[in-house]
């Protein structure tokens, strides 16, 4: 096969090269790049290429293989390695101390919002947080299904809006 009929071939399977690329990738600058990468070593090694062989499947193990390699070659790069001696001690866990004082305040104004709440509310809200199914509730309480659920998406909602200072700060 000539330079010129490869050169076609391999620009004909571009198309279906690129989806692949962006599955691996998930990330389209990253799949350009990988396609660009998987197409120069198909040049450079066309040589290696047997004809009449599946040259789309010989496409899709470079491009494979290529970002298997990245990867790898990425993950090594940011593999940290200690070269302290004698200091592996530092993380023990034997010399931590641990600070509670932020989650004693949370869970101070988590179980005082929850003592806010309604009985009608907090007596399902807290069934349901101990593990019981809705069923289990509704027999228990005496009171249709629907109605459990009702009352435990109300004290959630209820406990969302007064604990919000403990939301998500992202």
């Amino acid at each position: 096969m000539t330079a010129l009929e490869f050169s076609y071939k391999v620009d004909q399977l571009t198309s279906s090269l690129k989806p692949f690329a962006l599955k691996l990738t998930r990330d389209m600058e990253d799949a350009n790049d990988l396609l660009q990468e998987t197409i120069l070593k198909a040049f450079t090694n066309r040589d290696k290429f047997a004809e009449g062989t599946n040259l789309k499947a010989w496409m899709y193990t470079i491009m494979k293989n290529t970002f298997i390699t990245n990867y790898q070659r990425m993950v090594r790069r940011n593999t940290f390695i200690d070269t302290t001696q004698n200091l592996h001690y530092i993380n023990s866990t034997s010399s931590t101390i641990q600070n509670n004082a932020y989650t004693d305040f949370a869970m101070r104004d988590i179980n005082g919002a929850i003592d806010k709440l309604q009985d009608s509310y907090k007596v399902p809200f807290m069934m349901h947080f101990r593990g019981f199914k809705y069923h289990e509730i509704a027999d228990k309480l005496n009171i249709p299904i629907g109605t459990v659920k009702n009352r435990i998406h109300i004290a959630r909602k209820e406990l969302k809006t007064k604990l919000k200072v403990y939301g998500n700060k992202n």
